[in-house]
């Protein structure tokens, strides 16, 4: 093996490194000089008034505590004069109100003062009085370059900072903040060096507990979104699956009603004697129309169909079959009820329209398996009337059900989605809901005339 294949690599270029570093100082200084976000309160999105109002009233309460406590502690402890000290309490103190939309530009003006009140402290003072009498220095042990007022300014400014910067910022800060106090320390190194050493210890520290709500919020913020996104999603799927199902379940109907045009227009020339060859060519055209239409929805048909899935080959059932519907279900544990005028068996012989006699079958079936899902033992009344034109599907359950859990604690929503597909489907209308005393009511109105369907809404629209 060559030498040259078992040597490691070249160390990176110092140019490289260099630049890497100019480009992470330069991303720290642009985000000290940018915020993350606009300059909006905290809380401006919330739905309460005093949410909106509550960072405007903390800031209020924060510089009204701060500056005259400041203002003391520099008359008092650290011997400024009162012109002086007022000037920095409110260049220290003031900027808090401007913590609930703009706390970046803030810390910028709260560190500028702070620097320049350490070096006020630093400075040796002169009484103001006409003798000049020169005053004594500072106590060695008085904190310096941050007097306790100014760490606790500071520590409320990162408070804000880490509610609402990001990351970056956040680092940038605190190693402004570290480096300033450093400074300051070399250059009054005979100092108690206590507070250069605290503020980044504990601004430190309510920086990371800040910035981890923050993104924890996030976190959450997003997930609710997520969520809420999924459900559409599935409310969406749900009703297209249904319309599906309908579809593929109205063919029969439909094929039917066309199978018999075909018919009819072929066998006409036979059955009419004496058409002209005008009539003869119109029947031929209508029965090839009949046909190409058949031919389409066959094939519209095989697309709607889930791959793999063979068609109901059964014969669509219809009210005719309600009874043996309401039998199977009682067999099955439930106390049902059914009321059926003579006007209904009436409408039944005369023939109802297939697509209400279809709907009407399935929105009372669908409606019992609800009830055997989430009510099991309810006592069930199901009631089908015919009151003019129109037929009417009633099926109530009580809230009495048998003790313990239903079947199902929540429902996917396929049920009342299907029965309203249905009802528009037929131009009917469609009321559901609870009842006072815990039960359910589904009630559908269906026209026994043609009607024109409802025209379809989007999706997003759609209630699962």
């Amino acid at each position: 093996m060559s030498s040259s294949s078992a040597s490691p690599g070249p160390p990176p270029p110092a140019d490289g490194l260099i630049g890497a570093a100019r480009r992470h100082l330069g991303a720290l200084a642009r985000s000290l000089a940018h915020p993350s976000h606009p300059p909006t309160p905290l809380l401006a999105g919330s739905s309460r008034r005093w949410r909106r109002l509550a960072p405007y009233v903390v800031v209020t309460l924060l510089t009204a505590l701060f500056v005259p406590v400041t203002f003391q502690i520099l008359t008092s402890d650290y011997q400024v004069g009162r012109g002086l000290a007022a000037l920095l309490a409110l260049a220290q103190a003031g900027p808090l109100l401007m913590l609930a939309h703009r706390p970046l530009q803030a810390w910028w003006i709260v560190l500028c003062a702070d620097v320049v009140g350490a070096l006020v402290l630093l400075t040796p003072l002169t009484d103001p009085s006409p003798t000049l009498v020169r005053l004594p220095p500072l106590p060695q042990e008085l904190p310096w370059p941050w007097p306790p007022s100014v760490i606790l300014g500071h520590l409320f400014v990162l408070l804000a900072l880490g509610l609402r910067e990001t990351r970056r910022t956040l680092v940038a800060v605190w190693l402004t903040i570290s480096a300033a106090g450093l400074l300051l320390y070399l250059i009054g190194s005979d100092r108690d060096a206590g507070g250069v050493v605290l503020l980044p210890v504990l601004g430190a520290v309510v920086l990371v507990i800040t910035a981890a709500l923050r993104e924890r919020g996030e976190a959450q913020r997003r997930l609710a979104e997520q969520e809420t996104i999924s459900e559409t999603e599935r409310a969406g799927r749900t009703l297209l699956e249904e319309r599906t199902r309908i579809a593929r379940e109205l063919h029969d109907v439909v094929a039917h009603h066309m199978s018999v045009i075909t018919v009819q227009a072929d066998s006409a020339p036979y059955r009419i004697e004496g058409l002209p060859e005008q009539a003869r060519a119109e029947f031929d055209s209508i029965a090839a129309s009949a046909r190409e239409s058949l031919a389409e929805m066959r094939r519209l048909l095989s697309v709607l169909r889930s791959d793999g899935t063979d068609g109901e080959r059964a014969p669509q059932p219809g009210l005719d079959r309600i009874q043996q519907l309401v039998e199977a279900t009682v067999r099955s544990g439930l106390r049902v009820e059914l009321s059926m005028g003579a006007e209904v068996s009436e409408a039944i012989r005369e023939g109802l329209p297939q697509a209400v006699d279809l709907s009407a079958y399935r929105i009372a079936q669908e409606a019992l398996a609800n009830v055997v899902r989430h009510a099991p033992g309810a006592r069930t009344r199901v009631s089908v009337t015919v009151a003019g034109p129109h037929l009417t599907v009633l099926v109530v359950n009580d809230g009495a059900g048998r003790p313990g859990s239903p079947l199902e604690s929540t429902g996917t929503g396929h049920g009342l989605v299907g029965m309203r597909e249905r009802v528009r489907l037929t131009g009917g209308t469609l009321d559901t809901g609870p009842l006072p005393d815990g039960g359910f009511r589904v009630a559908a109105r269906l026209p026994l005339s043609a009607a024109t369907p409802v025209p379809s809404v989007p999706l997003a629209s759609e209630d699962s």
